[in-house]
């Protein structure tokens, strides 16, 4: 859904973006950017483009954090993250062109139903656990996951790696990173509240798996400190992992393998396992 914004390029459908790209609607965006919906004439097809806002494309902040977008998807090559196809540093309008992935995102599939099957949340959270594992390979953690930055199919797909950053990176973050509701607490105010990692992600993912299953989050705005009870239905060994990732101490949360690893016969027990219908009701 797109987002007013009194900084846009106000592109309307038919609009040159650049000479290879025309807008086809605006998507929504933030506070250094948005992102449109547009026509590549060089892969000929849909693809969004995240190209800074008139008044952030002289900010040496947000063109430092597009350069580190770009490095972040160079580095992460899994079928189920986002794929960056090219980029342009200068130039009137600095932007990324990503593929465009065609599904409803999970927090729509929240809005609208409320709590998902069984069918849709564990594959969703084997193929997110496995995207994590793989970022843990390449030394990277998203930092931001959320249901908003999840696109529902057969894989789910992670996007939004506009605040990605490298293992060591965030380390040495000093300031919260991330969306609040979905922050792990050592994402809140590091150093003092401890050390972002892979780990953070592990929670990103717990969260956004708890709210896919109950419908509603784990956490009153602002405490982490003991997450809401799910649902009575929900399996033992389904709410037992969901928990552990929701950890408060980053050491004692699974790593993402086992989260897959611990899913998985949970999703054997469907009817209709991976081959269930993943795109919306």
């Amino acid at each position: 859904m797109a987002t007013e914004h009194s900084d846009s390029w106000s592109l309307q459908e038919g609009d040159q973006l650049t000479a290879e790209l025309t807008a086809m609607r605006l998507l929504g965006g933030g506070e250094a950017y948005e992102a449109y919906l547009a026509f590549d004439e060089i892969t000929f097809s849909p693809v969004v483009v995240k190209v800074l806002r008139p008044n952030q494309v002289s900010s040496r902040s947000s063109r430092r954090g597009l350069r580190r977008e770009v490095r972040a998807l160079a580095a992460v090559n899994h079928p189920v993250v986002v794929r960056g196809l090219r980029h342009e540093y200068d130039g009137a309008r600095p932007h990324v062109v990503l593929e465009h992935i065609d599904g409803p995102r999970l927090s729509t599939l929240i809005r609208r139903y409320g709590a998902l099957q069984p069918q849709q949340y564990l594959p969703l959270a084997i193929d997110v656990a496995s995207a994590l594992h793989y970022l843990r390979q390449v030394d990277y953690v998203h930092l931001d996951i959320k249901p908003s930055n999840i696109i529902m199919g057969a894989p789910a797909r992670l996007i939004d790696l506009s605040v990605a950053r490298t293992t060591d990176e965030a380390r040495e973050l000093s300031y919260p990173v991330g969306t609040d509701a979905y922050m792990a607490p050592e994402q809140c105010a590091p150093p003092d509240t401890g050390v972002p990692g892979p780990a953070s992600d592990v929670w990103g993912l717990g969260a956004t798996l708890f709210e896919a299953i109950a419908g509603y989050r784990a956490f009153d705005e602002g405490d982490t400190t003991a997450p809401y009870e799910l649902p009575e239905q929900v399996p033992g060994d389904v709410a037992k992992i969901v928990y552990a990732t929701l950890e408060t101490e980053p050491g004692n949360r699974p790593l993402p393998r086992e989260i897959a690893e611990g899913l998985e016969p949970a999703l054997a027990r469907q009817p209709r396992g991976r081959l269930a219908g993943l795109r919306g009701r």
